[in-house]
């Protein structure tokens, strides 16, 4: 062996022990969810619960810091291109991850740029539309917007989210054509439609409950397959006009790639717990969502079958406009 074969060698030697000890150290600072929609809505409020649970237990900070922009996209990125050092991680959502590598170009590959550590929770949208609209239904929402093309708006998170690729997907299915006006998170959106700003949204329910419960917007249908639990007198599209239509959200904690494993699978393991934690259970259940838990491998297929559905809708609602 050369000199300088023998000096690389007990270099690595010296190298592994200090990787594995890093590792075993960690967190050894402050850690950072980076929220890729705006304050005060439900990936929001998700990034939020997470982080004061994993500071519990993990006996570091947890920052909250909001990077907002394009349905997601911004701060997704901003992850994807940070340093694989288990101090940042994405609070994601579904849209950035799962549809919008086909509905725009990116600057990252969602599975080859990050690392899928878990699902924290799940939820379903609800449609709503303003008081002053004069339809109380689904199938009088489709006959509005049909008997006023180009008229009616809708509010969502930003394009490529999953608020508006839903209403892309309901005018692809009903052959209606509204417009849309986007904004900076799911909150600002259902404060449109509740100030008259915008005429409906299909809004997560996070959003949707407290405005439908106090009947300062209308809701109209649930987007899950079967009726909610929090609104059983709504119907779902899917009873309604149509057959099959499903959209549920999820937001999750996903890490640069390359991030080192026994860090995704420590933070997953965190993660598997929460979700069995009676305080988690009970916030996200007064905010219309469910808890989730799920491994690294199990959250990676998911995204996978996600894909594999988005793609020819995507493609569809493409060439029919």
């Amino acid at each position: 062996m050369t000199h300088v074969g023998a000096l690389a060698l007990a270099l690595g030697v010296a190298w592994a022990p200090n990787l594995a000890h890093a590792q075993d150290a960690w967190p050894s600072r402050a850690i950072t969810f980076i929220v890729p929609y705006g304050p005060g809505g439900y990936t929001d409020l998700v990034g939020r619960l997470t982080a004061r649970y994993v500071e519990k237990a993990l006996g570091k900070p947890v920052i909250v810091e909001s990077r907002v922009g394009a349905g997601g996209i911004v701060g997704t990125q901003y992850v994807a291109s940070a340093a694989p050092d288990g101090y940042t991680f994405c609070v994601c959502s579904v849209g950035a991850v799962s549809i919008a590598p086909f509905a725009q170009k990116l600057g990252y590959d969602p599975l080859q740029d990050l690392a899928p550590v878990g699902i924290v929770s799940s939820i379903v949208q609800a449609v709503i539309v303003k008081k002053d609209l004069p339809v109380k239904s689904m199938a009088e929402l489709v006959a509005y917007a049909k008997a006023n093309p180009g008229k009616l708006n809708y509010g969502s998170s930003g394009v490529g989210g999953l608020t508006h690729y839903s209403v892309e997907l309901f005018q692809a299915r009903t052959g209606t054509k509204v417009v849309h006006i986007p904004f900076k998170g799911g909150a600002q959106s259902t404060a449109a439609v509740l100030a008259g700003e915008v005429d409906f949204s299909f809004a997560n329910m996070t959003d949707a409950l407290p405005q439908i419960e106090t009947g300062l917007v209308r809701g109209l249908a649930v987007t899950s397959l079967e009726r909610s639990p929090y609104f059983p007198n709504l119907p779902s599209v899917h009873e309604t006009i149509i057959p099959d239509f499903q959209v549920e959200t999820w937001n999750a904690i996903m890490a640069p790639a390359k991030t080192p494993e026994p860090i995704i699978r420590k933070m997953s393991e965190v993660l598997i717990k929460m979700a069995d934690d009676p305080d988690a259970k009970e916030t996200m259940r007064k905010a219309g969502a469910s808890t989730v838990k799920t491994t690294p491998e199990q959250f990676r297929a998911q995204i996978q079958q996600e894909m594999a559905q988005w793609q020819p809708l995507i493609k569809e609602i493409a060439e029919k406009k």
